[in-house]
C-alpha cells in the first residue's frame, strides 16, 4: 500500500512539471498571429479613415444615375420677323419600364407554369422566359393604348431588349407620332396611375413647308448632350435624343441655335429602378433666335414662279447696298416638314431622284451666256476698246477661220454699245472681245471676284467657278489657247463657268458702281452700306452701260421688255425703272446640249436697291431656253412683290413665338 502511494506521488509530480505556463516551441507563432492581427486592424483603420471618400464615391456611382434631356432649339425668323423655323410639340406614348419589374416577374412565373401544365419538355431558359415576359407585359399596355385610339401597333421585341439593357431609366416609346386627337383621347382615357404616359417633346416646325429649304436646312438626332451645371460626370448617364444641324443655316449656326440641355440625378435600387424624387434637377433652356436677311414674301413669289416653269432653276435677290440676300431659291426642292424629326428612306430616295438636294444657287456652275456681256462692256470701256460713241458693223456673223453666227442669225448693221446691249448682238462682242484678248477679259472678271466663292454663310458653296485664260488652259487642259476660245469667252461661253450667286453679287456691284459685294444671310436693321473699289468708269461710260441695260427692258428689241410692257398676262411694273440683261447659254452634258436661261437685273435705275440673278436649266436637250422667255417671269414676280411691299405702309413687326 505504501509503495503504491509513493508511485502515485511520483507520477503526480512528473505531471505537474510537464504542464508549464508557455511552450518555447510555439512562442514564434504567437508573434506571427499578433502581427497579422495588427495588419488587419491597420488595414481596416486605413479603409475606414483614409479611403472614406473613395468608398462614398463608389457607393454613389452604384446608387445614382443621371438623365439628360435636350433644350429646344432657337427660332429662325425672316427680316420682317416672320417665323421660318420654330418648334412644335410632338406627342408620343411612352412606358416606364423600371416600375414593371414585379409585373414582369409574375408574368414570367405564369408562363413557366403554363409550360409545365402542358407537360412541355422544352421549357425556355430563365433568360428566355424573362424576354418573353417583357414583351408580353409591354404589349398588354400597348393593346390598352390601341383600344383607345383605334390602332394596331405591335411591340418590336429587339428594340425592347436593347432598351432594357441600355436605357432602363428612360421611358420606352410605344407610339411616337400621335395625332392631336389621339393625344387628347389618351389624356382622357388612360388611367392616372398607368405606367404608360403621354409625353410631348419639341420638334422642328416649318410654317412654309418647302420654302427656302436649301437655305434653312434640316436637323438630325444626336445624344451628344452635356450639362455644365449638373454634377455627376462619373455617374452612369442616360441621354434623351436631341437634335443637331445637318444642313444649311441649321448646320452653320448650330452652336447658336442649339438649346442648353438639362438633367436630373436619381437614386436607383439594386435592380437599377429609379427611386423618386430626383436628388438634383437642372432645367433645359431654349437656344438663341436667329434673324435672317430673307424676305419670305419675295422668296415665295420666286419659288412659285420657278415651279411653274417645271424646270430646274434658281433665283437670287439681294439688297444692293448691304449685300443682304432677300431671296435664295432653288428648284426642285423638298418639304422640310418631311425631314423632321427624322428622314425616312423613301423620302430621301425621292428627293435624291428628283435632284432636290442640289443647291443650284450656290453649288451650280454654268456658262453665263449673254449676261456676261455686261462684264465685257465694262472691260471694253475701261480698256478703251469700246467707247460710248463708237460703233461696229454686224453682218450677222464674225469670221475667224470659221464663221461665228450672231445670236439671232440676222445682220444688225451698224451698232453703238447701248443698242448692242439691247439687242444682245454677239458679233459686236466677238469683235471687241477679240481685240481685248483673253487676259484683259479674265482680269476684269477676276476683279469682280467671279472666279471665287462668295463666302456666304453656308458650308457647301462651290469652288468650281472658272474664268479661263491661256495660262489656265495650258495648265488644266494641256492645250494652247486659240482665237475661237476668245470669241466664245466674249459671249460667256466656252470655258467660262460661274455660280448664280456670284452673278447676283456681280449685278449688285454694278448697280453700286463698285467691284465687289459680300453677300450675307444675316439681317442687321442698321447694317452700313458696303464700300469697295470703284469700277472706274467715267460718267459717260457709266451712262452708256446703264442706258443699254435699261433699253433691254424698254426698247422695241429689248429681250426683257416683258418686265415693263406687261405682256404674257403679267401686269406692267409701273413706275419702276429696271436695268437688265438676259442670256442663253449652252452646256454639254451626258443628256446632250442643255440650254440655260439667264437674267440679271437691278432696280430702280436712278437709285438701285435690289439686284437679281436668275438661271433656269432646260429640261430637253437642244431646246431653245431664252432668258427673256423663261427667266423674265421669275424676275417680274420678285420685282412685283418687292414693289408692292415698298408701296404699302409698314406696320409694326410681329415676332411670333412658339413653344
Amino acid at each position: 500500500m505504501a509503495t503504491t502511494d509513493i508511485n502515485l506521488a511520483d507520477r503526480s509530480g512528473s505531471l505537474v512539471e510537464s504542464h508549464k505556463g508557455y511552450d518555447p516551441r510555439i512562442i514564434f507563432f504567437y508573434f506571427i498571429i499578433a502581427a497579422l492581427l495588427l495588419t488587419l486592424a491597420g488595414g481596416l483603420a486605413y479603409q475606414q479613415l483614409s479611403k472614406t471618400g473613395e468608398h462614398a464615391d463608389a457607393e454613389r456611382q452604384q446608387n445614382q444615375r443621371r438623365i439628360l434631356v435636350p433644350g429646344p432649339r432657337g427660332n429662325i425668323y425672316d427680316r420682317n420677323q416672320k417665323l421660318l423655323v420654330g418648334n412644335r410639340p410632338r406627342f408620343s406614348v411612352r412606358l416606364l419600364l423600371d416600375v414593371l419589374r414585379p409585373e414582369i416577374r409574375r408574368e414570367q412565373i405564369r408562363i413557366r407554369k403554363n409550360y409545365r401544365a402542358m407537360d412541355d419538355q422544352n421549357v425556355p431558359s430563365p433568360w428566355q422566359l424573362e424576354q418573353i415576359a417583357r414583351v408580353s407585359v409591354v404589349q398588354r399596355y400597348l393593346d390598352e393604348v390601341n383600344r383607345v385610339i383605334g390602332r394596331e401597333e405591335r411591340v418590336d421585341a429587339r428594340e425592347l431588349q436593347r432598351h432594357f439593357s441600355r436605357e432602363l431609366l428612360l421611358p420606352f416609346t410605344l407610339i411616337d407620332d400621335l395625332e392631336p386627337k389621339e393625344y387628347a383621347r389618351l389624356l382622357e382615357k388612360l388611367p392616372v396611375n398607368s405606367p404608360a404616359n403621354v409625353y410631348s417633346f419639341s420638334t422642328r416646325y416649318y410654317p412654309y413647308g418647302s420654302a427656302a429649304s436649301h437655305t434653312l436646312g434640316y436637323v438630325g438626332s444626336t445624344d451628344d448632350l452635356e450639362v455644365e451645371d449638373l454634377p455627376g460626370d462619373d455617374l452612369r448617364t442616360f441621354k434623351m435624343k436631341g437634335t443637331m444641324g445637318r444642313d444649311g443655316i441649321e448646320k452653320r449656326f448650330d452652336s447658336l441655335l442649339q438649346g442648353e440641355a438639362g438633367g436630373s440625378i436619381f437614386r436607383v435600387d439594386p435592380a437599377g429602378n429609379r427611386i423618386n424624387p430626383a436628388i438634383q434637377v437642372v432645367l433645359p433652356k431654349q437656344g438663341r433666335d436667329l434673324t435672317l436677311s430673307l424676305d419670305i414674301d419675295l422668296q415665295l413669289a420666286a419659288e412659285k414662279t420657278l415651279g411653274e416653269t417645271e424646270m430646274a432653276g434658281t433665283a437670287i435677290a439681294m439688297d444692293v447696298n448691304t449685300g443682304e440676300v432677300l431671296v435664295l431659291a432653288s428648284k426642285p426642292d423638298y418639304d422640310l416638314s418631311q425631314f423632321s424629326p427624322r428622314i425616312s428612306t423613301a423620302t430621301w430616295a425621292d428627293a435624291n431622284a428628283r435632284g432636290a438636294l442640289f443647291k443650284r444657287a450656290i453649288q451650280g456652275t454654268y456658262p453665263p451666256g449673254s449676261s456676261f456681256k455686261i462684264l465685257m462692256t465694262i472691260a471694253g470701256l475701261r480698256s478703251g476698246v469700246i467707247t460710248p460713241e463708237g460703233t461696229a458693223f454686224c453682218p450677222g456673223f464674225f469670221r475667224l477661220g470659221r464663221e461665228f453666227d450672231c445670236h439671232d442669225r440676222h445682220a444688225h448693221g451698224e451698232l453703238a454699245i447701248e443698242e448692242a446691249i439691247e439687242r444682245s448682238c454677239n458679233v459686236f462682242f466677238y469683235e471687241h472681245g477679240y481685240k481685248m484678248g483673253p487676259d484683259v477679259i479674265a482680269a476684269e472678271a477676276r476683279r469682280f471676284h467671279l472666279d471665287q466663292p462668295t463666302g456666304i454663310e453656308l458650308t457647301d458653296e462651290t469652288r468650281r467657278m472658272i474664268i479661263p485664260n491661256p495660262e489656265w488652259k495650258r495648265k488644266t487642259l494641256k492645250q494652247a489657247w486659240v482665237g475661237g476660245d476668245t470669241v466664245l469667252m466674249s459671249i460667256g461661253q466656252g470655258y467660262v463657268s460661274v455660280s448664280p450667286l456670284s452673278m447676283a453679287c456681280f449685278m449688285a456691284s454694278v448697280a453700286r458702281d463698285e467691284v465687289w459685294t459680300q453677300p450675307t444671310l444675316l439681317h442687321q436693321p442698321n447694317r452700313p452700306r458696303q464700300k469697295t473699289e470703284s469700277i472706274g468708269l467715267t460718267p459717260a461710260q457709266r451712262a452708256a452701260l446703264v442706258n443699254g441695260m435699261e433699253r433691254v427692258t424698254t426698247g422695241a428689241s429689248g429681250t426683257a421688255r416683258i418686265l415693263q410692257n406687261g405682256r404674257g398676262g403679267l401686269p406692267p411694273l409701273t413706275g419702276l425703272r429696271i436695268a437688265a440683261k438676259t442670256g442663253t447659254a449652252q452646256a454639254h452634258t451626258v443628256k446632250g446640249t442643255i440650254n440655260f436661261a439667264w437674267l440679271i437685273a437691278f432696280a430702280p435705275v436712278e437709285n438701285p436697291q435690289i439686284a437679281i440673278a436668275i438661271a433656269i436649266e432646260g429640261d430637253t436637250p437642244g431646246e431653245e431656253t431664252g432668258g427673256g422667255r423663261y427667266a423674265s417671269p421669275v424676275a417680274h414676280a420678285i420685282l412685283r412683290t418687292w414693289l408692292d411691299k415698298k408701296n404699302q405702309p409698314a406696320g409694326p413687326p410681329v415676332k411670333f413665338k412658339t413653344e
